[in-house]
C-alpha cells in the first residue's frame, strides 16, 4: 500500500540541509490527506558565563543562577602542599567575589 504525505516546503528545505525536523503526520479533515506539521521549536538561548577573576590554580565565574569556582592542583605537589593551595585558593576566590561586589556598589 504507499500513502502519499504533503510535507511543506520549508520542511523539504530543512531535510536537504541534513536536520532533522521533529513533527507529527495528521489526516487533513477537509481534503483527507495525510500531511506532515513540523512543531516550531524555539531555539535554546545559552548565556555564556561571565569571568569574574582568573585564579593561578582555576576560575571564578558567574552564571544567571550561580557562583562557580573551579581549582585544579598538580598530583606530584604532594598531599600538604595542595591542601595548602586548595585554602589559597579558596581566599583567593572569596576575595574576588567581595571585590565584585564592591565594584558593583560603586
Amino acid at each position: 500500500m504507499k500513502k502519499y504525505i504533503e510535507i511543506p516546503f520549508e520542511v523539504v528545505e530543512r531535510l536537504v540541509e541534513g536536520k532533522c525536523v521533529e513533527g507529527s503526520l495528521r489526516r487533513d479533515q477537509f481534503t483527507g490527506k495525510i500531511t506532515f506539521r513540523a512543531y516550531l521549536r524555539q531555539p535554546r538561548v545559552h548565556h555564556k558565563d561571565k569571568l569574574v577573576k582568573k585564579l593561578p590554580w582555576g576560575w571564578v565565574k558567574e552564571s544567571m543562577e550561580r557562583i562557580k569556582v573551579f581549582g585544579s592542583f598538580p598530583k606530584d605537589m604532594g598531599t600538604a602542599h595542595v591542601i595548602g593551595l586548595l585554602d589559597e585558593h579558596n581566599h583567593d576566590a572569596k576575595d574576588a567575589l567581595i571585590d565584585r561586589e564592591i565594584i558593583n556598589i560603586v
